[in-house]
This record gives structure tokens, C-alpha cells and sequence, in this order.
């Protein structure tokens, strides 16, 4: 694993330099420069020994399209973007393509997936003219390559980016301490509280391969699959922790890309909490895009809801799509689809039968709110077992339990995440009434300072004597 793309004191020591050397100049040409060069460097030295040339090929093409769209030679920007994600996807190597036409070279997709998302934005945003005034080199490329976002995110529009790197400032000591506990954070949830999980995940999984009896494989097949959730917010939210404290150093905003994605109460709503960048960069690019041009070929009213739980089908199926080449991303797409389509078509019938008061009136209602809170959990799950498995190491799974155990860890998980995250709510909210000066006391420096402090402390010591923490997971998209 190489540690510039890990959550590793390597790639800390490499952002906390660049944000120095950013800092030490005001201009903001040299700035851009620095980060430009950090963002090589930070590129070259993830992809030792594998080839660069595609993936700045890529990049490439879509500055050459994006000069194409500025001089307003095409008019039309969809074949940009057709040929811009058929590029994609056979740099991709999607599996239903044929094998004979890839590249059989070895070479590096290394942050191909959110490069994409920037070029896209980018020849959309100028065509419509969004996006004002020709875009430099140097700056698409500081841009499309910047380091703290290459790996896994958050996905930056343009505007925001170079609103944000053209009002950076020296950041204080106090946004300087806020930045340095974000990383502390982050580190200990990708190092140890990953770890930790993944640990269970490969306990349970060895326990259902050598399961005594039905009992004992229900209760490991629930661990196994609701264990790497956890694992996955772990490794992915952490890994952003840290990247969102790095630009901080350099006084540079990113956005958020996770808000307590476990306290939503919705499928939907989970989708607003979860990988946030992404999802709002689906409903920019796609799912409002698809609404309209339903509405508008259709204009019927009593149909316009409706048409959201088609486009809301649609965008989501592109979350498998978009994460891997094979069939059981593909499903994993589909479950995702059903997920928000299947909730947006629930709140219609809902809506329809009781009345909007009386939904609110149900939504409000704890236990409700709990079972609904449970189901969000347990679904997002199930969906993940065609993520982190494929078809074959399904169907072992499933020989080794059976369906009947499979459905019992399916409903002790359910049970287990009403109950647990119902706890966890009502704990956390008792526990920030606790005041103390007009502050919530958990959110007193003192306590935080002392979290932090607890935190780098037994990081140290499970890199000490644990093995080492796992490699990020979007790493691979």
C-alpha cells in the first residue's frame, strides 16, 4: 500500500509541507504552482511502476474539449460528454466490453473516477455559461489533479474551488487546532476504528465458513454484513477528515462530504448524510436534468410525482454503474435504485392516505422514527454485501448459511440497528443538554482537547502492535 494514499503519518508530513510553502507566498499564480506540483509529486508517487500516460491522456482530452466548448465552435456539448465517459469507461475496463479493445498495459485509474466528475461539471457548467471567462491551463489542472481531493473526494465545483483558492489566507490558530483535530479524528477512525471493524468482519465471515450450528451463523452473518458499514464510514469519512484538515492548513475550504449518515431516518435522507458531493452532483447532472425532460414530455400533474420515482431509480442505478466494471456492481446499483425509488414511492402513497399533517405527525413519533432509522440501516447493508463480494463469494455465502439463516441475520440486524442507533440518539442528544457556561460540555475545548489527546494515544499504540490499517476503499473507484 502506498502511503501517500493511505491515512498515514507520510501523507500528513507531505499535506502539512505543501500547506508551508503555500502559506509563505501571496501570489496567487505561485500558489497554484505549489499545489499543481504537490498534486504531481503526490500522483507520481502513488503509481510507482505503473504507467501515467493514460490517465493523463484523460485529463488531456478534457482540457482539449473544454478549449472546444470556450471558442463556442460546438454549440452542443452532449458528444463531448458522450466521448468524454466512453473514454471512461473503456480506461475503466467495464466487462461488457470486449476484452480485445482495452489497452494490456499496466497502468493507473488512480482518481479517474473524480476526474471525471470535475471535467464533466466543467463542459456542462461553460456551455451553459455558468462558468465565466476562459479557464487556464494551470488552473484546470491544479484543479482536476488537486491532491487532497484525487483520491476519494469531496467533489468541488469549479466556482468553489477557485473562489476558495483565490480568498485562501494564513489560517489562524484557532482554524489551525480546528484543522489539526478534523486530522486526529480522521486518523483514528481510518486507522483504528476501521481496523477494528474489518477485524469483526473477517472473525464473522471465518465463523460462518466453520459455523457449529444455525444459531451461532444468524448472529455471524449479521455481524459480518453490518460490520463492514461501519468499516466503510470508517475507512471513507476518516480518510476525508483528514484530506478536509490538510486543506485547512492551506486555507483552502473543501465541502462536506458526510453529516451522521446513521441518524437517517430514510433512504433518501441517507442519501443527503452519505457521500454528499457525490449524491448533490447526481442531482445536479442527473436527476434534476431527467425530472424536467420527464415533466416536460408529460406534463400531466397528477404524474409529476411519479416521475420523480423514475429519475430517482435512474440516478441511483448510476451509483452502482459508476463504482465498478462488473455485474454485481451493477446490482448493487439496482438495490440502490429500489432504495429511493421504492422510499419516494412510499411518502406518495403515505402522503396521499393520511394527509401531510398526519405524515408529519408519524414522522415525529420516536418509535416510528426508530424502525424507520433501522430499515435505512439494514437495507444500506444488505445493498453493500454486492460491494464488498462478488457473485461467487455470494453464492458460498449462502451455501455456508443457507436462505433461512440469511433472512434471520437480515432481521436480527434490523432489530439490532433499531434498537442500537435508537440508544445512540437518545444518548448523544442527554448528553449535549449537559451545558456548562452557555457550551455544550462534550464540545468544550478542555474535553475535546483531552479526546484528541486519547485518540493520538491509542492510534500510536495500534500501529504499534496492530497490523496495518486497510487500504482506503475508493481508492479503487
Amino acid at each position: 500500500m502506498n502511503s501517500l494514499v493511505a491515512p498515514s503519518v507520510s501523507f500528513l508530513a507531505f499535506g502539512a509541507i505543501t500547506a508551508l510553502l503555500f502559506n509563505l507566498v501571496q501570489r496567487l499564480a505561485w500558489r497554484r504552482m505549489i499545489v499543481l506540483i504537490a498534486s504531481t509529486l503526490f500522483l507520481w508517487a502513488a503509481t510507482v511502476g505503473e504507467s501515467l500516460l493514460p490517465i493523463l491522456a484523460f485529463v488531456a482530452l478534457g482540457y482539449v474539449e473544454l478549449k472546444v466548448i470556450e471558442s463556442r465552435r460546438v454549440r452542443i456539448v452532449s458528444p463531448m460528454v458522450a466521448i468524454t465517459i466512453a473514454a471512461f469507461v473503456w480506461l475503466k475496463q467495464y466487462t461488457f466490453l470486449p476484452s480485445a479493445t482495452f489497452l494490456h498495459i499496466s497502468y493507473t485509474t488512480l482518481g479517474l473516477s473524480y476526474i471525471l466528475f470535475r471535467v464533466l461539471h466543467l463542459l456542462v457548467d461553460t456551455s451553459s455559461g455558468e462558468i465565466a471567462g476562459p479557464i487556464g491551463l494551470t488552473s484546470y489542472l491544479v484543479y482536476a489533479l488537486n491532491f487532497t481531493t484525487l483520491v476519494a473526494g469531496p467533489i468541488q465545483r469549479y466556482q468553489e474551488f477557485d473562489k476558495t483558492m483565490r480568498e485562501a489566507n494564513w489560517p489562524s490558530i484557532v482554524q489551525t487546532g480546528r484543522a489539526i483535530e478534523r486530522i486526529i479524528r480522521g486518523f483514528f477512525k481510518a486507522n483504528v476504528l476501521a481496523l477494528m471493524f474489518s477485524m469483526l468482519q473477517a472473525s464473522a465471515l471465518t465463523r460462518i465458513a466453520n459455523v457449529p450450528d444455525e444459531g451461532s451463523g444468524i448472529v455471524a452473518g449479521a455481524a459480518a454484513i453490518a460490520s463492514y458499514t461501519f468499516f466503510l464510514y470508517c475507512n471513507f469519512s476518516g480518510y476525508i477528515d483528514m484530506v478536509l484538515g490538510v486543506a485547512q492548513l492551506l486555507g483552502i475550504s473543501l465541502p462536506e462530504n458526510f453529516k451522521r449518515p446513521f441518524a437517517a431516518d430514510s433512504f433518501i435522507d441517507f442519501w443527503n448524510r452519505w457521500h454528499i458531493t457525490f449524491s448533490t452532483w447526481l442531482k445536479t447532472y442527473v436527476y434534476n436534468p431527467l425530472l424536467i425532460t420527464l415533466m416536460r414530455q408529460y406534463p400531466a400533474e397528477s404524474l409529476a410525482p411519479y416521475w420523480a420515482v423514475i429519475a430517482f431509480f435512474v440516478t441511483f442505478f448510476l451509483v452502482g454503474v459508476w463504482h465498478g466494471q462488473t455485474s454485481s456492481f451493477l446490482f448493487f446499483g439496482v438495490l440502490q435504485g429500489l432504495g429511493v425509488s421504492v422510499n419516494k414511492l412510499y411518502d406518495i402513497i403515505l402522503t396521499a392516505t393520511l394527509g401531510r399533517k398526519q405524515v408529519r405527525a408519524l414522522n415525529s413519533h420516536w418509535v416510528y422514527r426508530s424502525l424507520c432509522r433501522g430499515l435505512t440501516f439494514a437495507w444500506f447493508s444488505f445493498t453493500l454485501i454486492w460491494f464488498w463480494s462478488n457473485w461467487a463469494q455470494v453464492a458460498v455465502l449462502s451455501k455456508a448459511m443457507g436462505w433461512r439463516a440469511i433472512i434471520a441475520s437480515l432481521f436480527v440486524m434490523l432489530i439490532a440497528a433499531t434498537v442500537g442507533l435508537a440508544a445512540w440518539e437518545t444518548a448523544r442528544s442527554l448528553l449535549l443538554k449537559i451545558r456548562y457556561d452557555g457550551t455544550a460540555v462534550l464540545r468544550s475545548r478542555y474535553i475535546r482537547t483531552a479526546w484528541c489527546t486519547l485518540m493520538v494515544m491509542v492510534s500510536v499504540t495500534s500501529a504499534l502492535l496492530l497490523q496495518q490499517a486497510p487500504e482506503i476503499v475508493y481508492k479503487a473507484f
